[in-house]
């Protein structure tokens, strides 16, 4: 039971299912006609050979994933100081957990309640941004999303450009690491650049009900060419790259419930 309180088992695990995801991803943009979400992913894994427990196993690592996310925002894990920067990277460290066990909400649900399997997520972020609009504040909340995209861009853009993510990994991790990590950021930089204004110009042409995520920006970047097609790259290396994090991340080794009883304390 010990074990599985501990920090780096939530990690390790979460950066599997996020390989998978990822990996899928970037081979369903580079050989299908469409765009597949991460919501259509855990679809299409469900209707593979052994696919409901396959979807189960991924569920769970992205309730790990999101576990290690939202325990890092707490305690300030990979937070830098106690300063602005400091409080945007819990705020998007936090972000980042509560999206993760949201796909493994629909990944669960998929393997072990709707029969019918998650559904495609463009449809429903576009009805969760109009549910968030007509709320109290929800369209400056959509807006802060949107800004927080573009500066999340900015941060994967960094990574990709000085590959300071190397020192997050134990030193025998092999040489392909930089460069493959390299390119994944950068697609992730794209991506995340496109999600963005995507949000803030549907928000101010009035319309929130439009509001897309992964699978929109793919769409939109499909007429490139050459650019969409290193995007997909990019997506499926930077789930190798997840592949390499769940092997030689560095992670704290502390027991989850005994770090936050001692917070609260």
């Amino acid at each position: 039971m010990e074990r599985i309180t501990r920090l780096q088992t939530f990690a390790r695990l979460g950066f599997l299912a996020r390989a998978v995801v990822y990996i899928l991803l970037g081979y369903f943009a580079l050989t299908t006609a469409g765009s597949p979400g991460p919501t259509g992913i855990l679809a299409e894994i469900k209707d593979a050979p052994a696919g409901t427990a396959l979807l189960a196993l991924v569920g769970l690592g992205l309730v790990g994933y999101g576990i290690y996310r939202l325990y890092g925002a707490a305690i300030g894990l990979d937070a830098h100081g106690t300063g602005a920067k400091a409080v945007g990277e819990r705020i998007g460290h936090a972000a980042s957990g509560l999206a993760h066990l949201f796909l493994a909400y629909v990944a669960l649900k998929g393997a072990f309640g709707d029969s019918g399997g998650p559904a495609g997520g463009g449809q429903q972020t576009g009805e969760a941004a109009g549910t968030v609009a007509a709320m109290p504040g929800g369209d400056i909340l959509l807006y802060l999303v949107g800004l927080g995209f573009l500066l999340a861009a900015l941060s994967q853009a960094k990574k990709a450009y000085t590959a300071h993510f190397m020192a997050e990994l134990d030193p025998d991790v092999p040489r392909l690491a930089e460069p493959i990590g390299r390119v994944g950021f950068g697609a992730r930089a794209i991506v995340f650049l496109v999600i963005g204004w995507q949000i803030l110009s549907h928000m101010l042409a009035g319309r929130p009900e439009a509001v897309g995520g992964i699978e929109q920006a793919l769409t939109s970047l499909r007429d490139t060419g050459w650019l969409f097609t290193l995007v997909a790259i990019g997506l499926l290396l930077f789930g190798v790259y997840s592949l390499v994090m769940a092997r030689y991340r560095t992670i704290r080794d502390d027991d989850i419930i005994a770090r936050l009883k001692a917070q609260v304390r």
